[in-house]
């Protein structure tokens, strides 16, 4: 693992977050653009369709993108246990079982009005039926391989793990003890979690303090850590793969609106604070059971509604919600955004290093590290201006972990001893992927498959990027 991001990463470019998927036929004929239907009184009513939505134990669905809900809507399951809901309407399926998902619009105050007609409205809300059936057999284009190959650079020559990977093999984050911020082994991480391969993901703090990751990580359409920095891989729930330059910005909004008056802003996710710094944290029920530190303003919010608003308390995670914590100057600039009862929610804007616009909102699984060796089948590094300076990066020979994505949307995973950043890009490409990048590496390179390492990482993991049909 190389320490070359600090836990001063700047929140960076502006971009919408705009969901696309339309899927007309299964709408009911009053549906609006914005998916509401107008009543008598001109209040705004969502509308569920009335369909059994069907969900294989291995299938993750995204019931946001699934039927064009907006950004204003909220998620809540009856029975968690059969079924799980992400705050961005990614559906997981647990058991075999009959749920209810309840979809609701989060009530826009400000265009309501004020005064005892705002604080009288009720958000509207629709249900829909689910069942989780049988796991849908996987078809994938080849059985997956492991296999050492040799691969010639120039004059040296090289001794590479490999695991070629299917397009649409269900693909998680691995996080030690299912929290950020922790370690573990590579193949207990792996064997817990019921994969059939592993290797390991992004760079974290391994020389001391708590072992936070450094990269950005993605797991089940949820932002669990963030960094403005390096290049991120990342799938979609069907498996598709893609890479990029990622950069995030978290955009929150307090009562259904994010116009000036109602928004506020995060800079991280899961990161412990420095003492007397600046910043805007979220906490998710990834960090564990409490945020881990006593400074700071801390608002409590459960099922999208503020519950608790305290200061210097190590409070506890909702795990229907989360926790914002200010300090310092950003402190006094946004505190008064939050009171005890308001309805407070987030979204995401994507977008790469250039400020284009990137159509990330599909991605369920990402994990970012870099920098990126291969993009469009030839070597490409700029390591500099995606954020590594350090010589280990640049141009020392190291263990190696890396990713590749071929032209058939099928994935490459390696890990191999003495190479440059360079020669990484040679080899993925001589092994046939279109893009790559490089993964956390030295004593973190570790591999994984059918139970056994197949290299071994020199220390505990804090993250991994897991591949399986029975993925739990």
């Amino acid at each position: 693992m190389f320490s070359i991001m600090s836990s001063s990463i700047r929140q960076t470019g502006k971009i919408i977050l705009i969901m696309v998927v339309i899927i007309s036929m299964l709408w009911d004929t009053s549906y609006a653009e914005d998916n509401t239907s107008d009543s008598a009184d001109g209040a705004s009513t969502v509308v569920c369709p009335t369909e059994v939505v069907k969900l294989p134990l291995n299938n993750k669905k995204s019931i946001a993108s699934m039927y064009s809900f907006m950004n204003d809507r909220t998620y809540q399951v009856n029975k968690p246990k059969i079924v799980s809901v992400t705050r961005s309407g990614l559906l997981v399926p647990l058991t075999k079982g009959t749920a209810q998902l309840t979809v609701t619009k989060i009530a826009d105050t400000a265009a309501m009005g004020s005064g005892e007609a705002a604080a009288d409205a009720v958000p509207s809300s629709c249900t829909l039926q689910l069942q989780v059936v049988d796991a849908a057999p996987y078809k994938g284009t080849f059985k997956p391989k492991t296999e050492i190959r040799k691969v010639k650079v120039g004059s040296k020559s090289f001794s590479v793990q490999t695991i070629s990977i299917p397009k649409g093999l269900p693909v998680d984050i691995g996080l030690a003890k299912n929290t950020v911020g922790n370690v573990e082994e590579l193949k207990s991480m792996a064997s817990r979690r019921n994969a059939d391969f592993a290797i390991n993901g992004t760079y974290f703090e391994a020389y001391g303090g708590i072992p936070e990751p450094y990269g950005t990580l993605i797991a089940n359409g949820e932002l669990i850590h963030v960094t403005q920095n390096g290049t991120t891989v990342g799938f979609t729930a069907d498996g598709s793969a893609k890479m990029d330059t990622l950069r995030l910005k978290i955009e929150g909004g307090t009562d259904g609106s994010y116009d000036y008056k109602n928004n506020w802003y995060a800079v991280f996710v899961n990161r412990t604070p420095t003492a007397g710094g600046n910043s805007s944290i979220v906490f998710t029920p990834e960090r564990g059971d409490r945020i881990g530190f006593a400074f700071g303003k801390a608002i409590v919010v459960n099922n999208g509604v503020v519950e608790k608003i305290t200061e210097n308390e190590n409070v506890k995670i909702p795990r229907d919600g989360f926790v914002i914590v200010l300090t310092g100057s950003v402190k006094k600039s946004l505190e008064k955004k939050f009171e005890v009862g308001k309805k407070v929610h987030y979204r995401l804007k994507y977008f790469n290093a250039d400020g284009k616009e990137l159509d990330w909102s599909d991605v369920v699984t990402a994990v970012g590290a870099g920098p990126r060796v291969l993009k469009d089948g030839k070597v490409f590094i700029q390591a500099e201006l995606e954020g590594f300076k350090q010589a280990k990066i640049l141009s020392t020979p190291a263990a190696r972990s890396g990713i590749g994505i071929k032209a058939d949307g099928s994935v490459v995973l390696v890990t191999v001893g003495g190479a440059t950043i360079k020669e990484l890009g040679e080899i993925l490409r001589s092994l046939g992927a279109q893009q790559g990048m490089n993964l956390d590496g030295g004593a973190s390179s570790g591999m994984y498959a059918n139970g056994k390492l197949l290299t071994t990482p020199g220390r505990l993991l804090s993250n991994s990027l897991l591949f399986g049909v029975g993925l739990k």
